[in-house]
């Protein structure tokens, strides 16, 4: 049973059978996965890349972000650690693939990169107490909340500067075996074209994994392959057209994506 092992979950579309599905990727082979992901399943015949098409990994309800996480982000900008988590919402249309092109929108003049550590909803959850946390999440990925800095200033509230499309790169696949304890030590850095830019471990949560998912759910229902995406680290900056931006995370990966000019 794959479950039983470390898994590497890809969202694909299949030529031949016309279908979204998941695969499990080994190394540089894929494997078709038969059953529900979200309850048990077992490796199929391996797959040849010529006949998928990779897609984001999820198609969430909703992603949930959080503000400042970070005890090193806190001191950088000389803020106090937030009382409790500070959360918001982007659209799933801001949503693109690893490989895929973050375009550089003509109405901003500062568009930022923040890397993050991003939890994968398994089954629906509401009002869930921490001690049950971990039995509802699917796996963990990379994520870049890219962000409009320009307009997060000018508008005082944050829905127009994280929202536009494809300020939402998720990936490259879903880890499906880290524990919660695994994921809180796990390093999270960003890279512009090849340059460290942050650099910082989740042992520096302010908030851990148990108490945001369950923070998050007391005041909305988390649907299967939801996201949560738990706070950046210092180091966040500014990227421009033609940038390679990549996110690297401990144990799970490294998404990579190049920006473009927009509209």
């Amino acid at each position: 049973m794959v479950n039983d092992q470390y898994m590497r979950i890809l969202r694909v579309w299949n030529n031949v059978t016309k279908k979204i599905s998941f695969v499990e990727q080994d190394g540089d082979t894929l494997f078709d996965l038969k059953g529900d992901i979200l309850k048990r399943c077992t490796r199929g015949q391996k797959l040849s890349p010529k006949k998928i098409r990779i897609l984001p990994i999820c198609n969430p309800s909703k992603i949930v972000l959080v503000g400042l996480n970070y005890r090193d982000h806190a001191r950088e900008l000389g803020l106090a650690v937030p009382k409790e988590p500070v959360i918001f919402l982007k659209p799933p249309t801001a949503i693109i693939g690893n490989g895929e092109r973050i375009a550089y929108p003509s109405a901003s003049s500062r568009v930022d990169y923040e890397a993050e550590l991003a939890i994968v909803i398994k089954k629906e959850a509401w009002h869930l107490k921490e001690k049950d946390v971990e039995k509802y999440i699917l796996g963990y990925t990379c994520l870049n909340d890219v962000t409009a800095r320009d307009l997060q200033k000018k508008d005082g509230q944050w829905t127009r500067s994280k929202s536009f499309d494809t300020f939402c790169p998720i990936g490259p696949h879903i880890q499906t075996k880290l524990s919660i304890d695994e994921a809180e030590s796990v390093t999270v850095r960003s890279l512009v074209n090849g340059v460290v830019k942050q650099d910082s471990s989740t042992r520096h949560f302010i908030f851990g994994i148990r108490k945001l998912v369950s923070f998050i759910s007391s005041c909305m229902t988390l649907n299967p392959f939801d996201v949560i995406s738990t706070g950046t680290p210092p180091g966040v900056g500014p990227l421009v057209v033609g940038d390679t931006v990549q996110i690297e995370i401990e144990k799970i990966g490294t998404l990579t994506n190049k920006v473009v000019r927009g509209c």
